[in-house]
């Protein structure tokens, strides 16, 4: 474990200090996004990559060394390496300055923080989007460009574009911005491009907002766009919430191709506030029709999961996922200190059968191996000092089951697995550790369908700093949850017992 700022500990629990059973709440008004008062001229100090180790700093999850983030942007496989770009404030730790901030990896465990990659211009803030490689050269800005999609937020919502030929250390706005006017639609955003075979043509989807609306787009150069068609729903649960971040792709089930769109909502995820729901269907390459299933069905049921897309251009087909790990209801208000939010670990999509009926099933990349040290059987319900680490965790699926999580200051979370109804609950209650920060943050039950038949089931819990994430090993469901434990890292599995294998992972900082 690496070494912690004592002050920022102290600080921290002076503020948030809690004990099973405390259920108290602070009386000062909250400061929600948009609300700080970030000086527009000066750049906040940056700390180094040893003072990483603040408390709740992120272990094996990327976060920038500072400031603000959130959804994950222009996400694209080049040249062995993997982008990612982000939401970002370079100057604060509140919402606001919208840029695109940039890491990059090559086995998607270790990052490497880059130079901020576009920031805001007469047509507004850097909103969210995405990025391709231009292979053939189709926008004449050279064979092998990298082009990002991205939406000018300013007194209208419209898409634009820059490209990179040198592997994304610098970005060229293109001067013919936007790509894509709008003067009338309050909502227009997100662009995710891709490359459709059989049309040979780029689409682009696009989200509406509260018109509860995907557009979709359609391209020969990625420069002149015209409208191929509108997705929408006129299922009742689905919009309860505006939709943003939309993603299309195709997936193959039982030697079958299938079609699968993300639509982010909020409010109106699975947990209330954020949520990322999905679509599986048909794309000809103009309309995609969904499969007359149950909707909405949800990627994670957990509380702290939006916004994500998958990365373009992965090799071998690979459907590698990213989402930003928060929530809208109370990120503005999360109890960090240098820095505000972090991502998921990138997780592998496939579709997978359940009950006749196709379902998007997410693990944790396989790459994670490079950081785990050697798995143990857990004993005496010691998980040791570790700052991160996998627990896995195998029951008898006909029987209910019971266990917690907890640390040396008596901070705890909670779960039980109710066999009936073949569905896993977690509390995440004001025994967790701090939680003051905002009274929408407790969740006295977080409940998740496993999805999976069988005599057994294996749950891989993969526990962080201030996060911990639950899926099963057939990555049936996927549970993502905040967590803020002023007493470290959750070291005991109760009651002791518990057959469990604990694997250390070392912090991706060192």
């Amino acid at each position: 474990m690496r070494f912690v700022n004592i002050s920022v500990i102290f600080l921290l629990l002076g503020a948030c200090i809690v004990s099973c059973g405390d259920d108290s709440r602070f009386d000062e008004e909250i400061v929600m996004p948009g609300q700080g008062g970030d000086d527009p001229t000066t750049e906040e100090p940056k700390p180094t990559q040893s003072e990483r180790s603040e408390l709740y700093r992120p272990q094996i999850h990327y976060t920038p060394a500072a400031n603000w983030v959130n959804d994950p942007n222009g996400m694209v496989y080049a040249d062995g390496v993997w982008h990612l770009c982000y939401q970002y404030n370079p100057l604060g730790n509140d919402w606001g300055n919208l840029s695109w901030g940039h890491a990059t990896s090559r086995d998607l465990v270790h990052w490497e923080e880059q130079p901020v990659v576009l920031t805001p211009d007469e047509l507004g803030m850097i909103f969210s989007g995405s990025a391709v490689v231009d292979h053939n050269n189709t926008a004449g800005f050279g064979a092998g460009a990298i082009v990002a999609f991205y939406t000018s937020a300013g007194t209208h919502q419209q898409q634009s574009i820059a490209y990179s030929t040198d592997g994304m250390q610098t970005m060229t706005k293109f001067a013919g911005n936007p790509v894509l006017a709008n003067t009338s639609m309050p909502d227009f955003r997100d662009p995710k491009v891709m490359w459709h075979e059989p049309t040979k043509q780029w689409v682009m989807s696009l989200a509406k907002g509260w018109a509860y609306e995907i557009e979709f787009y359609g391209s020969q150069d990625l420069k002149s766009w015209r409208k191929l068609s509108t997705f929408t729903t006129t299922v009742g649960r689905c919009n309860r919430g505006q939709w943003e971040c939309p993603d299309l792709f195709p997936l193959t089930l039982n030697g079958e191709e299938r079609w699968v769109l993300i639509v982010s909502v909020n409010p109106g995820g699975y947990m209330g506030g954020s949520g990322t729901m999905y679509f599986i269907g048909q794309f000809d390459g103009t309309t995609f029709t969904a499969d007359p299933l149950a909707y909405p069905l949800w990627l994670d049921y957990g509380t702290d999961n939006y916004a994500g897309v998958t990365w373009s251009d992965a090799p071998n087909g690979r459907k590698v996922y990213l989402g930003w790990m928060n929530n809208w209801q109370y990120c503005g208000a999360s109890p960090t200190q240098n820095y505000r939010s972090a991502f998921t670990l990138p997780r592998e999509l496939s579709l997978i059968e359940h009950q006749g009926k196709p379902l998007l099933a997410s693990r944790v990349v396989s790459e994670i191996s490079a950081i785990a040290g050697e798995e143990r059987e857990v004993a005496n319900g010691e998980l040791d000092n570790h700052a991160a680490y996998r627990l896995e965790i195998t029951i008898d699926a006909k029987q209910n089951k019971q266990w917690s999580l907890a640390n040396e200051a008596g901070e705890c979370i909670d779960f039980r697995y109710v066999a009936s109804s073949g569905t896993l609950m977690m509390t995440r209650d004001s025994r967790s550790g701090c939680h003051d920060f905002s009274g929408e943050f407790t969740r006295p039950s977080i409940s998740a369908p496993v999805n999976q038949p069988g005599d057994t089931i294996t749950f891989e819990i993969y526990v962080d700093q201030s996060s911990v994430e639950v899926l099963t090993s057939s990555g049936s469901m996927a549970i993502t949850a905040l967590v803020y434990p002023t007493g470290g890292t959750y070291t005991k599995l109760l009651p002791e017992g518990i057959p469990a294998k604990i694997c250390p992972l070392q912090s991706i900082w060192i």
